[in-house]
């Protein structure tokens, strides 16, 4: 599902989570994100409180827009997230976020969502279409 191109837009740009509850619409940028080997979106949970919620009330929909904002190449994944607060992932996000905010700071847990759908948001002939 995520092609080359895909992965490396996950890898090196911007990511926005977007989730929803009661109406209410919520956005993100997160700064601690990867892409595993197996096609799954990690990512750190350092101040995801209102994203959470939204996921537990949504069964765990979110979306992610993922773009290089030099080149506007630009990926839309809507998927399922799931939340973990122990094993290899959280350990790899806490060190992270340890050595960032030098210990004033560290992550909670992680999202790991397995994206569903892959949407093209690039400004040109293939902006929306499904990968």
């Amino acid at each position: 599902m995520l092609n080359e191109s895909v992965i490396k837009v996950l890898k090196n740009g911007m990511w926005d989570l977007a989730t929803c509850a009661n109406g209410e619409p919520n956005v993100v940028p997160v700064a601690f994100k990867d892409v595993t080997d197996d096609g799954k979106l990690i990512v750190g949970d350092v101040f995801l409180e209102t994203t959470l919620k939204n996921i537990k009330a949504n069964d765990g929909k979110i979306a992610i827009s993922a773009y290089d904002a030099q080149s506007l190449e630009g990926y839309q994944i809507k998927g399922t997230a799931e939340y973990v607060t122990e094993g290899e992932i959280v350990n790899t996000f806490k060190a992270m976020v340890e050595k960032m905010f030098n210990g004033a700071a560290t992550a909670k847990g992680a999202l790991v969502i397995t994206p569903e759908k892959v949407i093209v948001t690039t400004p040109g002939a293939d902006n929306k279409k499904e990968i």
